[in-house]
């Protein structure tokens, strides 16, 4: 499976990704994937909690949130009171080949039709692993809401 289409549940996603489908992180994707705007580690712990099923500890809540943020499957971004904040990716390749706009106020990421600048040409024996590229400011919502 190269890409896995919006309809995908939260297993076959992490199968995709090539991670191991367990039943916390299937839980930690689906609340990421229904959750309105990104949520901090307290607000997913909070949420989780309140589903019915047993609670995740707080390191394997962690844990789970760094293996998403690792395959592509969850963007973590840091908001302007310095609290990383978790949403949902879609699929690995689908952030690939452009730019992200990143909220300082309320941590969300979107996604810009636009494609990042080439790499700088780098120093011989210097070799690219990766390049990421994002701006920062205020989304629509939160500009919104400053002016009332």
């Amino acid at each position: 499976m190269d890409s896995a289409s919006i309809s995908s549940t939260p297993a076959d996603l992490l199968r995709a990704a090539g991670i191991k489908v367990t039943p916390g992180r299937v839980r930690v994707l689906q609340a990421l994937h229904g959750a309105r705007q990104p949520l901090c580690h307290g607000e997913m712990e909070a949420q989780l909690g309140a589903d019915g099923a047993a609670a995740l500890d707080r390191v394997t809540l962690y844990r789970i949130l760094d293996s998403l943020v690792a395959c592509g499957l969850a963007l973590k971004a840091v908001d302007t009171r310095g609290v990383f904040r978790f949403s949902a990716a879609g699929t690995p390749r689908q952030h690939a080949n452009h730019i992200h706009f990143r909220c300082t106020d309320c941590g969300g990421v979107f996604c810009l039709k636009a494609e990042p600048p080439p790499p700088p040409k780098l120093p011989r024996g210097f070799r690219l692993g990766e390049v990421e590229f994002d701006v920062r400011g205020t989304c629509a919502g939160c500009s919104a809401r400053e002016r009332e």
